[in-house]
């Protein structure tokens, strides 16, 4: 007999508990056998990454831990990934490293995707002038999720790390969020993702203070020319310092928090009836996302001027959509 997705959610629950920076190494989900693509385009032309094994086990962890919700959503292995290697992509640029896309095209999930990237090169794009033009490295992971039902919410994630060398010292910095998007907002899906965020800021004290995140994202999510804000929000940062790994919790716990709160909120919704109607104006509410992703999203534009895998990029947009 086949599973509801409401059980195959309460599965994925109890089957991914939630773990510590010192759970990471040996977590199947982490690649502790060093057998993903990522570790070859992480040693470029034989220059090695910038990046230790531990901060990319913790990215490989991440992106996996929302394929596997993607996965049990589905009820079968419905992640295409797709390699992509940056000097080829973009030889002008003399990056290193390159990402693994990981779309997904399936039934309840019309659009959604998990990718990971990881390159590095000579010169940082000028977004902040201080460091225009240094030595640069970038690992992230960043996700989109489009469901077919105009009652389930788009969710999106990144999570970045981010270094500039300099000529005495190495100046690191993390940043990144997830927010809700849901055209019916719920108010129990609504409550239980700001919660999931709060305990995410909780876990992480040092670097992360909920509040203060929480109104970021609720300023940065916003679409002036429509007066609005996008979704429900969630939380948001950049440019947060750090002195070591261990700092980079938040990161991890940014991933596996939200995994969880979004596979248990689609539980709710992914078989919602609906009519085509709801259809036709799910397509015209979308137009928000693009615009926004478009015009104003900081990952975008980054993406772009670091010479970034441009489909990987704009696998944010919805799949279908109207103005």
């Amino acid at each position: 007999m086949q599973k509801n997705v409401s059980t195959r959610s309460a599965e994925f629950l109890n089957q991914n508990p939630i773990i510590n920076m010192d759970n990471i190494k040996n977590n199947p989900l982490a690649d502790s056998l060093y057998q993903d693509p990522i570790w070859q385009l992480a040693k470029s032309d034989q220059k090695e990454n910038p990046f230790s094994n531990e901060i990319l086990q913790l990215l490989i962890f991440v992106r996996n831990i929302n394929k596997t919700a993607f996965n049990t959503i589905e009820d079968k292995e419905a992640c295409v990934p797709k390699i992509w290697n940056a000097k080829e992509h973009n030889p002008d640029r003399n990056l290193n490293g390159g990402g693994v896309m990981t779309v997904i095209r399936a039934d309840h999930l019309e659009k959604s995707a998990v990718n990971f990237s990881c390159v590095w090169g000579p010169k940082y794009p000028a977004m902040e002038g201080e460091y225009a033009n240094k030595p640069f490295a970038a690992a992230g992971v960043s996700l989109i999720s489009h469901p077919r039902n105009p009652f389930a919410p788009i969710m999106h994630l990144n999570v970045r790390c981010i270094k500039v060398f300099g000529n005495d010292k190495t100046t690191t910095w993390i940043g990144g969020g997830a927010d809700l998007t849901p055209m019916f907002p719920f108010e129990e899906d609504t409550e239980l993702f700001h919660n999931a965020m709060k305990t995410v800021c909780e876990r992480n004290s040092k670097v992360a203070n909920y509040e203060k995140y929480k109104k970021w994202a609720e300023e940065y999510f916003y679409i002036p020319h429509r007066k609005e804000e996008r979704g429900v929000g969630g939380i948001f940062f950049d440019f947060v310092k750090t002195e070591n790994d261990s700092d980079l919790s938040l990161l991890l716990d940014v991933g596996q928090y939200s995994a969880r709160a979004y596979a248990e909120i689609l539980s709710r919704r992914i078989e919602m009836p609906y009519d085509e109607s709801l259809v036709e104006k799910h397509h015209y509410w979308r137009g928000r996302y693009a615009e926004f992703n478009l015009v104003y999203d900081r990952g975008t534009k980054f993406g772009l001027m670091t010479g970034g895998n441009h489909e990987a990029i704009f696998c944010s947009l919805p799949p279908q959509v109207k103005w």
